[in-house]
């Protein structure tokens, strides 16, 4: 497809144009940090963010998520199912690594049995990429191969200089740029794909010097031995310092734990799910207790998952993106790379 530009600092009204037919959602800024929330005249897009709090699966999959309420009057009983989500919407700004993120998501949810309320989103919302400008130091997609030069998507985007190139991968991306035809732009296709070329050129030379560009998968996935990882002994010494405190879980963009619950409103019962986390000592709590009572099985649990049981049941695929936000996040500095290069074999912590 053609790539399309528009100039930066028109970004406010190709916002707008969006935003009169579908919802956008982009990185908004608060109190300095930023997550991705509803656009509205006047927000602010800063192309510089790296990355969000959290990660855009909550378009996808809410941290909270109304799904069903009960109400009785005397002796009869009402019960509404709340309706999967319909209403179109766009996603703007997503980075390479979160939008393999919503792969991750994909595998899970959209097999028998399929999750009808991640579906609906996943078939309302279009999903706008921009190649990240200045990957850091706690980057490491490359390790599962993620190319953020193609960042992917519906319309996959670049910024070199002033400019926004554009180009549309899907139906829904191509349906998209035709909304906003008057707005974004023709202009020279090679020297659009030019400028596409050569800032990607410069990224991927950014991509080569991180510390963590040498990190390898060697070790895990589906060539690796389950019992003998799962038994390895240097588990004990990771996971004596973690706090169960459940941060990495809920900054990562392929978590997919939830949990069931009810709540009175006063005016009859919601049953909603929630986000959970396999770091939790109640999780999966059952009426004999939890199936993992001690920290260090619910810390093997976590990056056994990530590493060996979804690459297990997914064709070899990781549950890891590489976007480095539970390096940034963790309170003890405990994370996936440490644990990969203990037990793949480079010790370098």
């Amino acid at each position: 497809m053609a790539v399309k530009i528009i100039p930066l600092n028109e970004l406010e009204k190709l916002f707008a144009a969006v935003a009169l037919t579908k919802k956008l959602y982009l990185p908004v800024e608060k109190a300095g940090q930023y997550d991705y929330a509803p656009w509205e005249p006047g927000t602010g897009y800063d192309p510089e963010v790296l990355h969000t709090v959290k990660s855009a699966k909550g378009v996808f999959f809410p941290q909270s998520e109304d799904l069903v309420r009960y109400k009785r009057d005397g002796f009869s009983l009402s019960i509404a199912q709340v309706a999967p989500e319909d209403e179109d919407f766009v996603v703007f700004g997503v980075h390479a690594c979160d939008v393999a993120g919503f792969e991750v998501l994909d595998r899970v949810f959209l097999s028998d049995p399929v999750d009808t309320y991640y579906k609906a989103r996943r078939e309302h919302g279009t999903v706008v990429s921009v190649m990240c400008a200045k990957p850091e130091e706690t980057c490491f997609c490359g390790t599962f191969g993620i190319d953020a030069e193609q960042p992917g998507g519906d319309v996959q985007s670049w910024i070199s200089g002033d400019t926004l190139y554009m180009e549309a991968l899907t139906q829904k991306g191509e349906a998209l740029l035709d909304q906003l035809d008057g707005i974004i732009m023709d202009g020279n296709d090679a020297e659009n794909r030019k400028a596409v070329n050569d800032a990607a050129e410069e990224h991927k030379e950014i991509m080569r010097k991180l510390p963590l560009a040498d990190l390898t998968t060697d070790g895990f996935g589906k060539e690796a031995d389950l019992l003998t990882l799962f038994g390895r002994p240097e588990w004990k010494e990771l996971s004596s310092s973690c706090l169960g405190c459940g941060t990495c879980t809920y900054v990562c963009p392929t978590c997919q734990c939830y949990d069931i619950r009810e709540y009175d409103t006063g005016h009859g019962i919601s049953r909603f799910r929630v986000w959970d986390s396999c770091m939790y000592s109640d999780f999966t709590m059952m009426a004999h207790g939890s199936p993992r009572p001690d920290q260090l099985q619910r810390f093997r649990q976590r990056f056994m998952h990530k590493l060996k049981y979804y690459p297990d049941n997914y064709d070899g695929a990781f549950s890891c993106v590489g976007c480095g936000r539970c390096l940034q996040k963790c309170p003890i500095s405990m994370n996936i790379v440490k644990v990969m290069k203990k037990l793949g074999g480079a010790d370098n912590d």
